[in-house]
């Protein structure tokens, strides 16, 4: 009588494909968060430094052509400190909410989340590197355009050093909700029309000094993120500013930042499933 080894009865792999099964599984293991966010953000940022270069060179002159066409009408005080720190953070919305919006909804269209999908990288990792490299690449404009208009409104450049909170934190908000936006978007059109809204909207009420504009409009202010950047980084121009004031309007700018990366973590996952 043949004794058949158990090995290779059915239902059963063989030794071979157990080991070869095994190894392949550690050949391939998930990648933890922050190596591959990093990974990401250097990828992203690398990308960014050659293709959107010239759409920062617009951005930071279009908030300084703002600022100089507002110097004619507004003389100094509050009004000067509103519009130098709406025209800085609008360099940070157009960047992070409105060319940002306009990438995820591109890439959705063109399949380029399944490249995505296929890797073993976690969905935040995506997100997160993505969104901190387009607000990384808002800081030259975003200094640039303070510096100019401190110069332009004779305004204090003693506290500027708040800009290290104002960029991360408003381009932290921004960058979820122009990523959700993109990444939610049906047609890329539509993304880009959600993008160019929003920075429409943060620079009617992020710029416009807040006293001028209608009680409704008032309102809609309150629920736009980068409001919260500009009413801390307009604060320091002050001859002794609230740093408490200052500190909650940052604290709901990351706040803000939290949820809308979280949605837009979120939709990136509904988006690679389809």
């Amino acid at each position: 009588m043949s004794v058949v080894p158990a090995e290779v009865l059915p239902g059963r792999a063989l030794p071979v494909e157990d080991a070869v099964a095994q190894e392949a599984a550690e050949l391939g293991p998930r990648a933890r968060l922050w190596p591959a966010l990093c990974a990401v953000y250097r990828a992203q940022l690398s990308r960014a430094r050659v293709a959107r270069i010239p759409l920062l060179f617009v951005a930071t002159f279009q908030s300084i052509g703002i600022m100089v066409l507002m110097r004619g009408v507004v003389d100094g005080g509050g009004e000067a400190r509103a519009v130098v720190a709406g025209s800085s953070v609008l360099v940070v919305a157009f960047v992070a909410l409105n060319l940002l919006a306009q990438y995820f909804g591109q890439l959705r269209a063109s399949g380029g989340l399944d490249h995505y999908a296929t890797l073993p990288v976690p969905p935040a990792a995506v997100v997160l590197g993505a969104a901190g490299a387009y607000a990384s690449f808002t800081v030259p404009g975003t200094v640039v355009t303070a510096v100019f208009g401190c110069v332009l409104f004779g305004l204090p450049m003693a506290n500027l050093w708040i800009l290290a909170a104002v960029i991360p934190l408003a381009g932290a908000a921004l960058a979820g909700l122009g990523a959700a936006l993109g990444l939610l978007a049906p047609r890329p059109e539509l993304a880009t029309l959600l993008g160019q809204l929003g920075m429409s909207a943060a620079l009617l009420l992020g710029v416009l000094p807040a006293d001028r504009l209608p009680a409704v409009v008032q309102y809609a202010r309150d629920l736009l993120p980068s409001t919260y950047g500009v009413e801390a980084f307009g604060l320091t121009f002050g001859a002794n500013p609230d740093w408490g004031i200052v500190v909650l309007d940052l604290a709901v700018c990351a706040g803000v930042g939290v949820v809308s990366l979280a949605v837009a973590t979120w939709a990136y996952r509904r988006a690679a499933v389809r």
